[in-house]
């Protein structure tokens, strides 16, 4: 039996693998423990082997007087977290991070690939705090400490919160979306919670970038959301061309409509063994969830 902390009680993801590891109910067990006041160094760590730190700062808009809090919670508390488990003999520490950390923006008129050489250069308060985690959590790793941080592009499934469901209630309301044809590294929830079991399995250590083993156009997302709530959507030539044009002057349209992908060589991870369904499968299930 591997007992897993997760740290962010409301964590989509931390509750998302701990319905996901109840398949294996002799194998795995996951408590969760709060992070939002000091009360968490009072626990015991000792009974664990792995601690998950899904817990993070994120917010949309960003402004100067928040930049504290972020190095606060996202780095300080996440190396504060990653002492106390080594010292109390936590065997792995499994971090969520983020491509953020790249500071890339996509591009619509050409490709934007994140490879093993692509620089670190964040340029948000997120980021630059994801990235100072990374570093205080790699001076800590050892053989009897691993650490495994997860770099993931969108996370979507059911019920996910963010962009995804965002462009699901668009499809319900809007009729006409603009015809752009890109490809954008996603990974579905239960993708993302098998490739962390294997990470347990494996005591795996280093970074990592788990991914569908396809990439995805936003014309097929809508295509697949719209069919499958039987809305009738038409994708305008027009309108992407007014997009091109806006990307040239408002970044915002290419953080949305970009191209933006992970190298898949670095996503190949036990032979892409955790992708346990395809796009269009995932997509249903997220879709009819929210169905219901």
């Amino acid at each position: 039996m591997k007992k897993i902390l997760i740290t962010g009680t409301n964590s989509y993801v931390g509750l998302s693998l701990q319905i996901w590891l109840s398949q294996w109910s002799k194998n795995y067990s996951a408590d969760f423990i709060s992070v939002r006041d000091g009360n968490w160094s009072k626990e015991d760590f000792s009974n664990y082997d792995i601690l998950f730190h899904t817990a993070a700062l994120v917010h949309k808009k960003e402004q100067r007087e928040m930049e504290s809090d972020y190095y606060k919670v996202n780095t300080e508390l996440t190396a504060d977290l990653a002492e106390k488990a080594k010292s109390e003999g936590v065997k792995q520490f499994i971090f969520m991070s983020s491509i953020s950390v790249y500071g890339l923006i996509g591009q619509i008129e050409k490709p934007v690939i994140i490879t093993k050489d692509t620089p670190c250069e964040p340029t948000t308060y997120y980021g630059k705090s994801k990235l100072a985690a990374e570093i205080a959590l790699t001076l800590l790793s050892d053989e009897s400490f691993k650490v495994a941080i997860i770099r993931a592009p969108m996370i979507y499934g059911p019920d996910s919160p963010g962009n995804f469901k965002r462009l699901e209630g668009l499809i319900s309301k809007v009729p006409v979306f603009p015809s752009v044809n890109n490809n954008r590294s996603m990974i579905y929830i239960d993708h993302l919670s098998e490739f962390i079991r294997l990470l347990i399995e494996n005591q795996g250590q280093g970074t990592f970038y788990p991914q569908n083993k396809e990439f995805v156009s936003t014309n097929d997302l809508i295509k697949v959301i719209a069919k499958e709530k039987k809305r009738k959507i038409y994708l305008s030539n027009f309108l992407g061309l007014t997009l091109r044009l806006m990307s040239k002057k408002a970044n915002i349209v290419n953080k949305v409509f970009g191209n933006l992908v992970i190298d898949l060589s670095l996503s190949n991870y036990a032979g892409f063994s955790y992708c346990v369904s395809s796009f269009h499968e995932s997509i249903i299930s997220s879709v009819n969830f929210t169905k219901e």
